[in-house]
């Protein structure tokens, strides 16, 4: 691996471990908002988003283990465990791309 590679993997790995600093914040999370939300800010829910709504549900909602307790350590490794599913999830995508553009 070059240097380069190697600090961004770094980079990377430090968002990770930090990744659980999210739980230590005030007030809600910008962009995670249910219909009944977006109904409270807007006065509507876009047709488009409200008919789409159920067709996604994510592996660990609320970025917690299904079946634990509340602590804050069960909580902080569901963040970090999402935050490693989110970075493979991406570097796969960005791996296979990169493949197939190279390719052509």
């Amino acid at each position: 691996m070059d240097k380069t590679v190697k600090n961004l993997a770094f980079g990377l790995l430090v968002l990770v471990v930090l990744t659980p600093l999210g739980l230590l914040a005030v007030g809600e999370t910008f962009g995670e908002w249910s219909n009944e939300e977006i109904m409270e800010k807007l006065g509507f829910v876009p047709p488009g988003l409200e008919s789409h709504s159920d067709s996604w549900s994510a592996p660990l909602p609320d970025y917690a283990l299904p079946g634990s307790e509340e602590s804050m350590t069960m909580s902080a490794a569901a963040y970090i465990l999402s935050a490693i599913i989110g970075v493979v999830i991406c570097a796969g995508l960005l791996y296979i791309i990169g493949k197939k553009v190279a390719k052509n």
